[in-house]
């Protein structure tokens, strides 16, 4: 299960709109998504943790995928003034439990670690996976 957030702060599964949804990725670092292309996959999410501090998102993360075989963790972030009090963890532990609760024993879960953020997805027991199997991630932006 989570862990105890601190007390003035609260999670829910509800997709966040599609303009509070590009200000956290653009506040935070992340690459942003035009507005329509956000309309259009935001409904599309497995799952959604947003945790609130004064009914505002400040951390977030998902789960998409196609429910059987992939599922992709994505939009891992965390407001800068609400850094190093655990949130982006209990994000993440409250998708692993959906995932274990969801995805098939033969799921491939995978996701991108953006700068630092691998020491904090090993705690879940993700690794490095081009060493392991010879082959690398790959991607295209459309």
């Amino acid at each position: 299960m989570p862990p105890t957030l601190p007390s003035d702060y609260t999670s829910t599964n509800t997709i966040p709109s599609v303009e509070t949804y590009i200000s956290l990725r653009t506040t935070t670092g992340l690459t942003p998504f035009s507005p329509s292309a956000s309309a259009l996959g935001l409904p599309n999410s497995l799952f959604f943790v947003q945790i609130l501090y004064n009914g505002q998102p400040v951390p977030m993360g998902r789960i998409t995928g196609d429910g059987g075989c992939f599922f992709s963790i994505t939009d891992i972030c965390t407001l800068p003034m609400h850094r190093g009090l655990g949130l982006a963890k209990a994000v993440m532990a409250e998708l692993m439990h959906w995932l274990r609760s969801h995805a098939p024993e033969t799921a491939f879960v995978s996701l991108y670690a953006d700068g630092k953020a691998d020491a904090l997805y090993k705690q879940f027991g993700f690794r490095d996976t081009v060493a392991e199997n010879d082959s690398k991630g790959m991607s295209i932006t459309m």
